[in-house]
């Protein structure tokens, strides 16, 4: 068979092309996919959407929230992520049922998806997860029930955002608690059943998401310490490599871990006085690294922050900067993401209303994300 020159030369570019590195710039090829380490130290430093679809102390309507994330956005932040409670709901308006199927049709996850739609067009990444879900962490057993029941909140979700980019990332569950062992609890934090039940509810969320395929397949998946996500937690939940889901065998997960260590500082009725200084801070954070890096996984603080009920004039201070600083500069320079909270309320960060614009309170977030 004979080859007109024409044929011949766009045979050549076609074979030279596809035997080419996926990854070349100078071909114009699509990068290959993300690694996990690659993607937390890609949302850098981000903001928690707080009080707004996991509680409904703020309005999910779009043209409320826009404005805010274009403000967070401008200052440099690169995620947002957005907590929402699906099976839990405000006056019994749940977005999924008691067999965790979602209802796409209620108006408040029509108003989710188009927040995270906005967000990822914007060329921020996303965290979405299951947050409160009180009853359930409450009364989780392990059993086939419970875990049917969370298998099928997870498979609806991914399902639906099957096809999204990996900019999106999955958050299971939120702060583990109760039968996962709380602080001050029945169960405690070190506690071995709650341990085993807060690897096991990660294996089923885990599960659940990659059996649902297409981009799912890896997708960052974030799984969380008992003791309320606390950071301390990480060595006492996932001691090794291979209490992790899939006994490690899984390229995209993270560890999402939250610090408001000392209570009696961070909590909305501390006091600057419990400060215990940065470098106690930045000693925890490390140790939180260290460890992280023995797993192979890499670690988003999904949630940190200091709180005033009556005092917010508190907040304005040198030490209370000196903390959302110490946390941000620690994280990048181990490789860790950030998720600051941001409740707009005894933990807020900004000011103002999408009528009047937002702007920053403290001084915490400039300072917070200074270079």
């Amino acid at each position: 068979m004979r080859f007109r020159p024409c044929l011949l030369l766009v045979l050549i570019l076609v074979v030279s092309s596809c035997s080419s590195s996926p990854a070349d710039p100078e071909l114009g090829t699509v990068d290959p996919r993300l690694t996990a380490q690659e993607i937390v130290a890609a949302m850098g430093d981000g903001f928690n959407l707080g009080n707004t679809f996991d509680l409904d102390l703020h309005s999910t309507d779009f043209a409320e929230l826009q404005p805010l994330i274009a403000t967070y956005q401008l200052a440099g932040m690169k995620h947002v992520r957005i907590p929402v409670t699906w099976m839990e709901g405000f006056g019994g308006n749940t977005l999924a049922d008691e067999n965790g199927r979602v209802n796409t049709a209620h108006t408040r996850f029509r108003d989710l998806k188009r927040i995270i739609d906005y967000a990822l067009d914007r060329g921020l990444y996303v965290v979405i997860n299951a947050h409160h879900e009180r009853a359930f962490k409450e009364h989780y057993v392990g059993g086939e029930a419970y875990n049917a029941q969370f298998a099928s909140l997870w498979t609806d979700i991914a399902t639906i955002f099957k096809d999204y980019p990996q900019q999106l990332i999955f958050e299971l569950l939120n702060e583990p608690e109760g039968a996962f062992g709380t602080w001050g609890g029945p169960v405690s934090p070190q506690n071995p059943t709650g341990i085993a039940l807060t690897r096991q509810i990660m294996q089923v969320g885990v599960e659940a998401v990659r059996a649902t395929g297409g981009l799912n397949t890896d997708r960052l998946i974030m799984i969380a310490t008992n003791g309320q996500g606390n950071h301390s937690q990480i060595d006492e939940v996932y001691p090794t490599k291979t209490e992790l889901p899939s006994a490690g065998d899984d390229a995209y997960i993270a560890i999402q871990v939250h610090t408001y260590d000392p209570w009696g500082f961070c909590g909305q009725d501390g006091r600057n006085s419990a400060f215990p200084g940065a470098a106690t801070i930045e000693q925890s954070l490390r140790a939180v690294a260290a460890h992280a890096r023995r797993l192979g996984v890499p670690v988003n603080y999904g949630e940190f922050g200091v709180g005033r009920r009556t005092s917010q004039s508190e907040r304005n201070s040198d030490t209370v900067r000196s903390f959302y600083r110490t946390i941000v500069r620690v994280a990048r320079e181990e490789g860790m993401s950030t998720s600051v909270w941001d409740d707009r309320g005894w933990f807020g960060l900004v000011s103002g209303s999408a009528q009047t614009g937002y702007t920053f309170l403290h001084d915490i977030v400039p300072t917070m994300l200074a270079e």
